[in-house]
């Protein structure tokens, strides 16, 4: 036995090693595809001499560690993509004019290699202005300090530093052989991005960028369409692309260009303070169903994983470290449902229509009532026959239509497409969900958790376990502390003296009162104030090492009340950023700290004016500069213990080690008990926090996926936090005695912060018998071939675990017809006894179950004459080897 056990495991070895060759051959070789080339016309892509309708999703490798990187790419392609859609990042590839980064998160040769080798394609943005809600744009700050530049225009020095960095980017990737002629998945770049947005701005010079911008590009032989997003004079041989909730009436600005939709916004970016956005999957949906219906031929999700602003990379004003972005793929990298599987079988019924929309240079239009419409693509299919496809739309938003089309009837819901790959059969309504959902549980990292039902858990979970009894802190010292000080006439740009190296400026001065001043006070009153014309993001005013106040806004006059005493006062105001403008013109003048005046009010001698002042500046805290929060330096720091009883203080240091907990679920830090600060693990920094309360107003109760999107519709959240938890990536943690250092501005408890894990814990499937069949049944060889009919095939519930996990019970099941919701299953008064113990032996133990929603399913017909209705409600768990069972 030990010998048969030996050999099995040696066999074991070899077949992973060859797995493994298998998977890494291409990424070490340089191939992935066979040499091929793209072009276009009116209508398409044209990739390897064939007509293409894409369907592209947004991730930026910046947003997520290398190790994410393969299963986000996976889950692109499950979902249906082809194609992945990436910005390049300036300002990380280029931190230090002349010093470039390509390692990490920026390793941006390894992302493309990895998508090559999934056999998908990439379109790549270099721009190199991004926008994204990204630092400052993607721009390093070092080049606003060139003399003369001006961002985006006609401007020499800027266009040398841009045409300099765009060319490193062309260059990299074809060393690397990574463009599709090359055999690599590069099949389309962008220059510039929404541009059209501010080129008014610019006047002629504008103008004139733009034609530059698209000659520099071409002129550099990259082999592959160039695009221009939002760019209505985009030249002739640049194609000019849609961004947007809804494209689909979109048309580029020449008939020998194809209809691309570049960004998709399927969510949209939160700031600190506001609530979080939410678009519907049917809408979602139906914006691509009509964008392919009315002749599009390229979608790209923004995003279809959004991630995390590590660092200090979010943009500005306030936007948050989360970028989830209510993307298909979660801030994790985990799906969220209904939304990835209400696309993914959007995406199936779009591929099963490909044949007919490549075939056909346009659709034919009818009219099938006052707000309902057909679009019809047929013609010779590329192996013979004919071949149609149609797309029937009701845009009435809160009705739904009968309509007759080729002689046959169908029902429209309000707001939705009906997709028909055959032009009789329909494969998939954009308003009716059949995926599964999911709901996303977030436990306290404890072992004992895992064998309890889903309402212990709950129930578990308020007595929370914390993630260390035992903290360290150190005191930042409150204004200058270094020897790197320096002393200036007047008030100082703050991006001009930090150059973003930190979101923090001390400015100290002298003020001096007099004994007639302080009776001054006591007879009118102590109102003495600083103020100051304009400021951003964050100011805080102290008054001898005191703080007297703050003030938060995006350039909004501040003034502060101060109380001095007789003699020598120092002043001490200290500007933050938090996160620099990603948007809008002349970038590059907008800066941070103040403008304007500023002046002291309030004396017997009238106002001082402190712009005239002399400051003394230093740059960062303390604990920055000797990188106390890394694993090398910490120990060199002057820690005391923290007493569990200790008062919340401001401007404090805190440390401590934990341990990883257990599995493979992602692993985020619940921050709720702190005030605002910055974070670090091991080094790693995982970004600013800010305990914000929302608004109160503004979520609705409910949400009608019916009528036009935009982003204060359907938010949730209000009145509470904004971002509570933040994502800290595995590969981030060693297996125990995890540094945790936080830097505390407002003051908060270290002690009630916790370590969790989130998993789509609970899976919900609900489908009923007229729903439509699965669409993996219309590639089968029966359906194919003839032999089998669409519509004998019934419909099914789907239940899929995240890799890794199994079902591991089934907490509702009712075919007949069950009410309410996923949080909220109850059985009606038609229910198959056996509901529970079919959907049981179908699904637990395994990652994913198929059970057929039908009378034969479950044996007998529970109520004849009634449509019935399968809920189901399950729960994932890890699983325990590697034998899961899944078909």
């Amino acid at each position: 036995m030990a010998e048969s056990i030996r050999t099995f495991s040696l066999q074991w070895r070899i077949l992973s090693l060859i797995i493994a060759l298998l998977v890494y051959f291409p990424i070490l070789s340089g191939s992935y595809f066979k040499p091929f080339n793209v072009s276009y016309d009116h209508r398409a892509l044209i990739i390897a001499g064939k007509r293409r309708m894409l369907v592209s999703a947004g991730i930026h490798y910046p947003r997520a560690t290398p190790e994410m990187w393969s299963d986000l790419i996976a889950k692109s392609k499950e979902g249906g993509a082809d194609v992945v859609q990436t910005y390049v990042f300036w300002n990380g590839h280029e931190p230090v004019k002349g010093q470039y980064n390509f390692e990490g998160r920026y390793d941006l040769v390894k992302f493309v290699k990895l998508i090559g080798s999934s056999g998908l394609y990439l379109h790549l943005r270099i721009g190199p202005y991004v926008c994204a809600e990204w630092n400052f744009g993607g721009f390093p700050v070092w080049l606003r300090d060139i003399p003369g530049i001006e961002f985006r225009t006609d401007n020499e020095p800027f266009k040398k530093e841009m045409q300099k960095f765009v060319t490193k980017i062309v260059d990299l990737m074809r060393e690397a052989k990574l463009f599709c002629w090359q055999g690599g998945p590069i099949i389309m770049l962008q220059i510039e991005n929404e541009y059209g947005d501010v080129e008014k701005s610019y006047g002629q010079k504008g103008k004139d960028y733009v034609k530059w911008a698209a000659s520099m590009a071409l002129g550099l032989g990259a082999g592959v369409p160039w695009v221009m997003c939002k760019q209505t004079d985009a030249p002739e041989n640049i194609i000019d692309a849609c961004n947007g909730y809804y494209c689909d009436g979109f048309k580029p600005n020449s008939r020998t260009k194809p209809v691309l939709w570049t960004e998709d916004w399927d969510g949209w970016y939160t700031k600190w303070g506001g609530s979080l956005p939410h678009r519907p999957a049917e809408d979602l949906a139906f914006a691509v169903a009509r964008f392919y219906q009315r002749g599009g031929s390229f979608q790209n999700y923004y995003m279809y994983f959004g991630g995390t602003n590590f660092g200090r990379t979010s943009g500005g004003p306030f936007y948050i470290t989360s970028y989830d972005y209510d993307a298909p793929l979660d801030e994790y990298g985990l799906r969220s449902e209904p939304k990835w599987g209400h696309l993914k079988d959007l995406h199936a019924a779009i591929k099963l229509c490909e044949p007919a929309l490549v075939a056909a240079d346009a659709p034919q239009y009818r009219k099938l009532g006052s707000k309902q419409e057909a679009h019809i693509y047929h013609g010779d299919g590329e192996t013979g026959g004919k071949v149609c496809a149609a797309f029937l739309a009701n845009i009435d938003e809160h009705k739904s239509a009968h309509v007759k089309f080729n002689g046959q009837s169908y029902t429209l819901p309000p707001w939705s497409v009906s997709i028909l790959p055959d032009c009789r059969h329909v494969a998939f309504n954009t308003a009716k969900v059949g995926a599964q959902t999911s709901v996303k549980t977030v436990e306290s990292a404890r072992p004992s958790l895992g064998s309890m039902s889903i309402l212990q858990k709950v129930v578990r979970q308020d007595n929370v376990s914390y993630i260390s009894k035992s903290w360290m802190a150190l005191k930042e010292p409150i204004g200058i502390w270094g020897e790197n000080n320096f002393t200036f006439q007047g008030l100082l740009e703050h991006l001009n003296v930090t150059k973003d190296r930190s979101d923090y400026l001390w400015h100290k001065t002298r003020i001096s009162v007099s004994e007639d001043d302080i009776s001054f006070w006591k007879k009118n009153g102590p109102n003495s104030t600083v103020s100051i014309d304009s400021m951003r993001d964050v100011l805080r005013v102290f008054v001898n090492k005191q703080l007297a106040g703050s003030i938060v806004g995006h350039w909004v006059k501040a003034v502060q009340p101060v109380r001095f005493i007789q003699g020598n006062n120092d002043l001490l105001l200290l500007t933050q950023t938090v996160g620099l403008q990603n948007y809008g013109a002349f970038l590059e003048k907008d800066g941070a700290g103040f403008r304007g005046k500023a002046k002291l009010t309030g004396f017997k001698n009238g106002d001082l004016d402190l712009s005239k002042s002399s400051w003394t500046y230093q740059v960062g805290l303390k604990g920055e500069a000797d990188k106390i929060y890394t694993v090398e330096h910490n120990e060199k720091a002057e820690w005391s213990t923290l007493e569990t009883d200790a008062s919340p203080s401001i401007f404090m240091w805190y440390k401590t080690y934990f341990d990883p907990p257990a599995g493979t679920d992602p692993v985020v830090l619940d921050l709720e008990s702190m005030g605002k600060g910055q974070a670090w693990v091991n080094g790693q920094h995982i970004g600013r926090y800010w305990n914000i309360i929302s608004q109160k107003d503004g979520c609705d109760r409910t949400c009608d996926y019916r009528g036009a999107y935009n982003s204060d519709k359907c938010t949730t959240n209000c009145g509470k936090p904004t971002q509570t938890r933040y994502h800290v990536p595995r590969s981030w943690l060693k297996p125990s005695s995890n540094l945790l250092v936080l830097f505390e501005e407002t003051g908060g408890n270290p002690f009630k912060i916790s370590v969790k894990t989130v998993t789509a814990g609970i899976l919900c499937g609900q489908v009923s018998e007229s729903h439509y069949p699965p669409l993996r049944k219309w590639s089968t060889p029966d359906y194919i071939n003839g032999t089998m009919s669409i519509n004998s095939v019934a419909p099914e519930v789907h239940l899929h675990c995240e890799d890794g996990h199994v079902i591991s019970s089934i907490e509702f099941a009712s075919y007949g017809t069950p009410r309410g919701s996923c949080d909220g299953f109850s059985i009606g008064k038609c229910h198959a006894s056996n509901s529970l113990s079919i959907v049981s032996e179908a699904c637990k133990g395994r990652n994913s179950c198929f059970i057929e929603v039908s009378n034969t399913a479950f044996i007998s017909d529970p109520c004849s004459g009634t449509l019935k209705t399968l809920a189901v409600m399950s729960r994932c768990s890890p699983s325990q080897n590697m034998s899961d069972l899944s078909f």
